[in-house]
């Protein structure tokens, strides 16, 4: 069940998000709850920072957010990410077809996404809903443990 986040729900997001399977490929690296605290508030207070249950459990998150102006018809999708002990059951499927349905259904017709280019699975899982590589941003990301710099990938689904 997708519903927005609210500031309760700061410590099992914040569980997720630092989770050594998740956050390699999440916008932040590694810090205390307290470092984080800023971070979640401006997700949350951006009411397109959605939670999704579980049995009553808290299994992902996600941001979903229009572009102004002239490119209204667009949606960004990101910060998605799901706890380790529901992936591989659905959950980020849900969640992005979910995700995509609400959009479309708001009058986007694209929905774009940013995956590192050293993500496989969620390139895999992406390609397997529709949406396609439209171009590369070549060293745009930089995890503090790691020496070189990742290439991202931006992804999009249109609809007609």
């Amino acid at each position: 069940m997708r519903r927005l986040a609210e500031l309760s729900d700061l410590d099992p997001i914040f569980a997720i998000y630092m989770d050594a399977a998740v956050i390699p490929f999440l916008g932040f690296d590694p810090m205390p709850i307290e470092a984080f605290q800023p971070v979640f508030r401006e997700l949350v207070e951006s009411r397109c920072f959605y939670a999704y249950e579980v049995s009553g459990e808290l299994a992902g998150f996600y941001k979903a957010s229009r572009h102004p102006g002239r490119a209204s018809h667009v949606a960004y999708l990101g910060s998605l990410a799901v706890a380790p002990k529901f992936q591989g059951l659905g959950v980020a499927r849900a969640m992005v077809t979910e995700a995509i349905e609400e959009l479309r259904s708001s009058g986007a017709k694209r929905v774009e996404l940013i995956v590192e280019s050293d993500n496989a699975r969620a390139l895999a899982f992406y390609a397997r809903l529709g949406f396609e590589i439209e171009g590369r941003l070549r060293k745009f990301y930089k995890r503090a443990h790691e020496p070189a710099y990742v290439d991202d990938y931006i992804m999009s689904r249109i609809f007609d």
